[in-house]
């Protein structure tokens, strides 16, 4: 397979000269007749081998670009990662939201090296596949539903990763203070009974983002999809309660007489007790107002 790569001349992009694979292309004519020159009028070669990104022609080609755009297969995510930061380029791949939580990428998320796309996030994404390839029929129809009818297909679990800027991971979020959000949330899990306390970390459960109470000061663990609405300026990440990284944060071992009550508890994954039973919520990201945005 072959990434997608994009390398202008300059760090300011000129739609009408630039250079793919060490050849400079003026673009001085508009090719498919569209009525304008852009990148669509360039003319590509072919690659001598097969694409592999392990190979010295396409790491070649990385290392010229100054931008990594591409689709890479989520199977090879950990990997391909590491193959962009081994370069140090500007990237926005597509992956699983599932890799948020990946050791090799958490971190990264958590020190503001990686972040979440402007777009798309966690939403359907729609691809398109080749003249018969297998696809469901309910993601086919869905794909069609969003306006894209023939060959294509919906995936309902991605998101974009990048390390560009954009305006919008800086948008504050506008949230309702703990007690207005027990009074009047429009989620039953917190409407008139407020927020669950975890029994093996100091932190609340806060099931959904637009729940996070304004005025609390300590420590919330909210879903994976928050982080389309993190901003930086507003927020700490605290840490992942996944597995091995839950067990570095802290989380208490949980008592091996629960298992009989829940059989899908963890070592390094939360819990907290619901009718005297516990409850393993899915993957918790643990944050905290940042001084001076808790009120």
């Amino acid at each position: 397979w072959q990434p997608s790569l994009f390398e202008t001349e300059s760090p300011k992009f000129d739609r009408k000269k630039t250079k793919v694979r060490g050849k400079i292309f003026i673009l001085d004519h508009d090719t498919n007749q569209k009525e304008r020159i852009d990148h669509e009028d360039l003319e590509w070669d072919y690659l001598a081998g097969d694409g592999d990104v392990r190979s010295d022609e396409v790491k070649s080609l990385r290392d010229g670009a100054d931008v990594i755009v591409t689709n890479p297969p989520f199977s090879l995510f950990r990997e391909f990662l590491a193959w962009i930061v081994e370069a140090d380029k500007k990237f926005l791949i597509i992956g699983n939201m599932n890799a948020i939580t990946y050791k090799e990428v958490f971190p990264r998320i958590k020190q503001n090296l990686i972040w979440m796309g402007a777009t798309g996030n966690g939403s359907d994404m729609v691809f398109a596949v080749p003249e018969g390839a297998e696809v469901r029929e309910s993601d086919r129809a869905k794909a069609a539903r969003l306006g894209y009818v023939g060959c294509f297909t919906r995936l309902g679990n991605s998101c974009w990763f990048t390390n560009i800027e954009h305006g919008r991971r800086h948008q504050l979020l506008q949230l309702m203070t703990e007690r207005e959000n027990i009074k009047f949330s429009k989620h039953k899990e917190i409407r008139g009974t407020g927020y669950r306390r975890y029994d093996n970390y100091d932190a609340i459960e806060v099931p959904f983002t637009d729940a996070i109470p304004s005025d609390y000061e300590g420590v919330m663990g909210v879903p994976k999809s928050f982080l389309d609405k993190y901003c930086p300026e507003q927020f700490e990440i605290v840490g992942c309660a996944e597995g091995d990284s839950g067990k570095e944060l802290g989380l208490k071992p949980f008592d091996r007489a629960l298992k009989k009550l829940n059989p899908s508890l963890r070592d390094g994954r939360l819990y907290y007790f619901e009718d005297g039973a516990p409850v393993k919520p899915y993957a918790r990201i643990l944050i905290r107002h940042r001084k001076g945005f808790s009120k």
